[in-house]
């Protein structure tokens, strides 16, 4: 069997919860690849609404198993919490999620460093999510990092304090205060529950899977325009958001790609700093912000919004090999009278050009906008493509023509039920 994979192809916050959720009968296995506690994948379902961070979003479905891959980062603080927010659904998550034991861990010391990191930006601040995750990547980079198998070694508490001892010397150059008798305690809590789940070689589980004739759907979080290599550097995430990510993050080979399904909002948001061509700073930014709830899963900071931007779609797609695209909340341009897509930019110098220029972000850079028609009406009660509104229809069509890449799903709601599949290419 091949592997699937699911990622966001914009600057992430663009509905990968929903969409793993909404495909995980289809499959046997989900994983996580990569990212950690700075992820938030909202899925809503049954009148409820749930917010996972570093768990995979086919942990809903009981018959499912879920694995936590290597090139994720897992804070296990955060994990014990999140678990003991699934007590309410009834779930057995013990029986149910897998732990690769390549998972490094975020110490309480790399939340703090991230913290003195970015206060000493100033105001090139990048919009850290202050979980950790920068500092966690770079002591696995620097081969120092502890990992989820070293917790199994009698001799972790040394490993550990070694490390935390070289952070403390870091921290003593910033203006900052902390209780390590309070972190730790909390810290080593975690560490004791961590040790109640299946802690496994994770590259050997999922081929094994694979093998056996599992299907397999990896999960990534983010967005490929925050991939750390191709991303907008340096207002990137610190891993790799692309499909390559999911072949490092759970050790499957690149032979054993199959789908890879691209998510894209019908319009753009950003949470942080870095380049945003289309941003809207007029009513209509303020429009999609109030209609489309843009407020970060994670952190509740409000996201940027703005229009489509087709050429930083188009090397998402190309450097991800996408086969199927969803385009998600196509409810919130219900708005609309009329809607804008970038097909270009107009850089400083007067040049025209359909490439995301990521070298120049502190230009302004102009987007060259294609109008269309909105479809202006509620799509609350619509339950098949051939029931949405024509100029939907031909927005879709549009955009199909403009990527060379079918559109399978379109998503007109935040629920489960709220999604429409088109031309039975997920048959």
């Amino acid at each position: 069997m091949k592997m699937d994979v699911l990622l966001g192809l914009q600057w992430g916050d663009e509905g990968k919860g929903k969409i793993v959720d909404f495909l995980a009968p289809k499959y046997n296995v989900v994983a996580r690849f990569q990212g950690g506690p700075n992820a938030g994948h909202t899925l809503e379902f049954d009148g409820i609404k749930h917010v996972l961070h570093q768990i995979p979003s086919g942990i809903f479905r009981k018959d499912i198993v879920n694995i936590i891959g290597n090139g994720v980062v897992l804070d296990p603080v955060i994990f014990r919490k999140e678990v003991a927010a699934l007590d309410k659904y009834n779930l057995n998550v013990v029986e149910n999620l897998f732990i690769s034991k390549k998972t490094q861990l975020i110490l309480p010391t790399h939340r703090l460093l991230d913290a003195a990191y970015e206060e000493a930006k100033g105001k090139k601040k990048i919009g850290s999510t202050l979980k950790g995750i920068g500092p966690a990547y770079q002591d696995k980079v620097s081969r120092q990092g502890l990992r989820v198998g070293d917790i199994l070694s009698p001799d972790f508490r040394r490993k550990y304090s070694n490390l935390v001892d070289k952070h403390l010397e870091i921290l003593s150059h910033y203006n900052t205060s902390y209780n390590m008798d309070e972190l730790e305690k909390e810290f080593f809590d975690a560490i004791d529950y961590l040790k109640t789940f299946a802690l496994i070689e994770g590259e050997y589980k999922i081929n094994s899977e694979l093998n056996s004739g599992a299907k397999v759907l990896a999960e990534g979080a983010q967005g490929s325009l925050l991939d750390i290599d191709f991303g907008s550097y340096p207002y990137v995430t610190s891993s790799n958001t692309t499909t390559s990510g999911a072949c490092s993050g759970l050790g499957v080979a690149p032979n054993k790609i199959g789908e890879v399904y691209g998510i894209f909002k019908a319009y753009c948001t950003r949470v942080g700093g870095g380049p945003f061509p289309t941003e809207l700073f007029d009513d209509d930014g303020k429009e999609m912000q109030r209609v489309g709830n843009e407020f970060g899963a994670t952190t509740g900071r409000p996201r940027r919004c703005g229009w489509l931007d087709l050429p930083a779609l188009k090397y998402a797609i190309m450097i991800n090999g996408v086969t199927q695209l969803f385009m998600m909340k196509a409810d919130v341009l219900n708005i609309f009278e009329r809607i804008k897509v970038c097909t270009h930019y107009k850089l400083p110098n007067g040049e025209v050009s359909d490439v995301f220029p990521y070298e120049i972000v502190d230009q302004a850079i102009e987007p060259v906008y294609k109008e269309l028609p909105g479809w202006h009406t509620s799509l609350e009660k619509v339950e098949e493509f051939e029931s949405l509104p024509r100029e939907l229809k031909n927005y879709v069509s549009y955009l199909e023509a403009e990527l060379n890449v079918p559109i399978s799903i379109i998503s007109i709601g935040p629920d489960r039920t709220q999604t429409i599949l088109r031309n039975g290419v997920l048959a």
